[in-house]
């Protein structure tokens, strides 16, 4: 497919006496064609970049979204900016199929006061880019067709059946299943797998069943899959391609997109309502999440949030022997989303702290002797008062600050916090033990 991309690529560049590039429609690069020019404006840092990075910052790509190149249908002129980083105008022909943009064939244009490419030239120019579209569109189908085989890891039980599971992913997959890959969740999703998703090997929804596990197997899914969705919601399963470890921007931008989706079909109104009622189906991620992963999620957050949709990505995996455990991250840091509000609606496994532990621990509802009358409703201003005492590693003046309290107060709490569990706050397991209920209860 890459070879392809490349030849169709190589086709216009010939037709129009320019070297061209080819992005997907999140601006990551595809192709491009050779440049042998003397003339050092066409190098300038916005193509640079593209080529060496393999992907367009979240500012360039709104500065060219602005031209209306998503929804033209035929090439788009857009003018010199050195300013923004763009030393020569450009010339975008849409990549289109069926009418939904697919990505972008970029060429640099003349300068100005001598002739572009002739009409002629960019109708052929446009005639191979229709082409690229068929292909984009193919291979964003050929992830959700594989839903089945997707669904079948994520499902099985360990040992022969997940193998088996396994080994028919892999095959369906080709030399692709052994690259890099991401695997994300999206929880609640009430609708079905969506036809693509940008880069995306494979999609599929996930039942989830009383018990905690996906599809109620006793499985790998048994830790991870607890809380929200033990409850029978549904999540989104993605599995998306990466290009390097320390690149996740892609991966992110993805789902941030799917955020929004998610959060108006189960919102008041939206088609979960009625999906359920028929019995039916964090601030952005840091680290290597890059500027126009976290600008993408920034831009979902709140939509997300008001809906109590999350997603979780998990750490990258090469090949899919490790695929059930990067579900089960995946999840995880979907849960951890949902518990703590500091990890926004879209949490890396890598981000979630003790949550990576706690998540896989909590199965059902916490109902420790210990903490039992502490997580009742009536005693809710005590727990949380307890909770960011042990969260201050016990020092009383950070805590009392943390709370807006006096520090006679909190003394007082602690005091009536020890009486109703039988616990010792001066005893370092005493003190892991009701952290640890504490934590895990905002999981359930």
């Amino acid at each position: 497919m890459k070879g392809d991309y490349q030849d169709l690529v190589d086709e216009i560049s010939a037709l129009l006496g320019a070297p061209a590039t080819l992005e997907n429609r999140d601006f990551r690069l595809i192709a491009f064609g050779a440049h042998d020019s003397d003339d050092d404006l066409a190098m300038d840092p916005v193509r640079t970049r593209s080529i060496l990075t393999r992907q367009s910052t979240a500012d360039v790509r709104s500065w060219f979204e602005a031209f209306g190149i998503a929804r033209a249908t035929g090439p788009v002129r857009i003018p010199a900016a050195p300013d923004a980083g763009v030393f020569r105008g450009r010339i975008c022909l849409p990549v289109r199929y069926r009418g939904i943009v697919q990505g972008y064939v970029w060429l640099l244009d003349q300068e100005p006061g001598k002739p572009g490419p002739d009409p002629a030239a960019l109708d052929a120019a446009m005639e191979v880019a229709q082409r690229i579209g068929v292909l984009l569109a193919e291979e964003a189908k050929a992830g959700a067709d594989l839903s089945r085989e997707f669904l079948a890891v994520l499902t099985a039980g360990r040992g022969w059946q997940q193998d088996m599971a396994l080994a028919a992913l892999r095959a369906a997959l080709g030399p692709g299943g052994d690259g890099l890959h991401a695997a994300v969740c999206v929880t609640p999703w009430t609708e079905e797998a969506p036809a693509s998703v940008p880069g995306a090997a494979a999609v599929c929804v996930v039942p989830r069943r009383g018990g905690g596990e996906p599809g109620g197997a006793a499985g790998p899914g048994t830790g991870a899959g607890a809380g929200r969705e033990a409850a029978g919601e549904p999540a989104l399963a993605v599995l998306l391609r990466l290009r390097s470890t320390d690149a996740l921007a892609p991966a992110l931008a993805a789902v941030s997109r799917l955020l929004p989706r998610a959060a108006e079909a189960t919102g008041p109104g939206g088609k979960g309502t009625a999906a359920k009622a028929s019995g039916g189906k964090g601030a952005a991620a840091k680290g290597a999440a890059g500027g126009a992963g976290a600008a993408a999620v920034t831009t979902a957050t709140a939509t997300a949030t008001a809906r109590r949709v999350t997603a979780g990505v998990a750490d990258p995996v090469r090949g899919l022997a490790d695929l059930p455990a990067a579900w089960e991250q995946a999840v995880a840091a979907a849960r951890a989303a949902a518990a703590q509000p500091r990890f926004g609606p879209v949490a890396q496994w890598s981000e979630i702290g003790p949550y990576r532990m706690l998540a896989t621990l909590a199965v059902d509802p916490v109902d420790d002797p210990a903490a039992r009358t502490l997580l009742t409703p009536t005693n809710r201003e005590l727990a949380r008062t307890a909770e960011v005492f042990l969260d201050c590693a016990g020092q009383a003046g950070r805590a009392a600050a943390a709370l807006g309290i006096h520090r006679q107060t909190l003394y007082y709490r602690l005091a009536r916090v020890e009486q109703l569990t039988g616990l010792d706050l001066d005893e370092g397991e005493d003190r892991l033990l009701l952290h640890m209920a504490l934590k895990a209860a905002r999981l359930t």
